[in-house]
This record gives C-alpha cells, sequence and structure tokens, in this order.
C-alpha cells in the first residue's frame, strides 16, 4: 500500500520502519496534515496521521479528491479528525486501541504504536476487519468478519 505518514518525528522512523518490515511503500513527512500539505498525499491510498493533525471535513474532502481511501492515526483518540465527513466520502478510519497499548506493555510507546498503526494497514491491504481499531458503523462485519468488537 502506498502512503504518507504525516508530524513524524525524528524518533517515529525507526519504529514504524521496523514495524512496516518493507511491506507498505511509507513517505515519511514532519509537516502536519493540513489544507496546505494534504497535497503530499497524491498518488497515496492512506495516510497516517498524529493526534496533532487537524483532519477536518474540508482536509477531509482534499484527500478524498486525491484518491485517498484510509486514514490511520497512531494515536489512541480520534477527536481530531471528523468522522462523519469521512464516512461521507467513505474514508475508512482506524486508530490505536488502548487495549492494544496495554497488551505489547512491555514495548515502548513508540514502538506499539507503530506496530498497531502497520498493523491497520495491512489488515485494510488484506480487506480484513479491523476489529476493535476501526471507526465505523461496523458495516465490514459480516458472516466471515467476525473478529469485530464494537
Amino acid at each position: 500500500m502506498r502512503v504518507v505518514a504525516y508530524s513524524i518525528k525524528s524518533s517515529e522512523k525507526e519504529p514504524l520502519a521496523i514495524a512496516n518490515r518493507k511491506k507498505h511503500e511509507i513517505t515519511l513527512i514532519s509537516n502536519a496534515l493540513s489544507e496546505a500539505t494534504a497535497i503530499y498525499a497524491q498518488g497515496k491510498e492512506a495516510v497516517i496521521v498524529y493526534d496533532g493533525d487537524v483532519v477536518n471535513a474540508r482536509v477531509i474532502n482534499m484527500l478524498a479528491d486525491l484518491g485517498i481511501k484510509y486514514i490511520t492515526t497512531r494515536s489512541t483518540s480520534t477527536h481530531h479528525i471528523d468522522e462523519q465527513a469521512a464516512e461521507k466520502r467513505q474514508i475508512k478510519l482506524a486508530y490505536v486501541p488502548a487495549a492494544c497499548i496495554d497488551q505489547l506493555s512491555n514495548e515502548p510507546l513508540l514502538t506499539a504504536l507503530a506496530a498497531e498503526t502497520i498493523n491497520n494497514l495491512d489488515k485494510w491491504q488484506g480487506n480484513r476487519c479491523l476489529g476493535s481499531a476501526c471507526i465505523c458503523s461496523a458495516s465490514c462485519c459480516g458472516p466471515l468478519n467476525t473478529d469485530h468488537e464494537h
């Protein structure tokens, strides 16, 4: 999957690279996602954001117009994402459930966040349900996708 990750700090590069294991083509940029930087998502399928990125309806619409299908945040909160705008534009959303961080409590926080962020991309790429990491109406959960935990 072709991905752009916004608001990347130098301390996050190595954990993301290790978690990714060269599965996804990820462009790392330090700029926050905004109307001015949304253009960096051109030619990508997914966007990785952080809780400091303001992913409002205007940005969602810009990303959708660029062909973005997925947005995952490497945080345990989605307060910064306009979920209704994403649903309207059929962009799938995911986050890192706190329970996942708890399960990886032996790992440093950045490593745990990176692992779960890449896990979200892996599941989307494989057309699998994201379970509790998914921000949706659970419409992906039919008889074959019973692992959704809403």
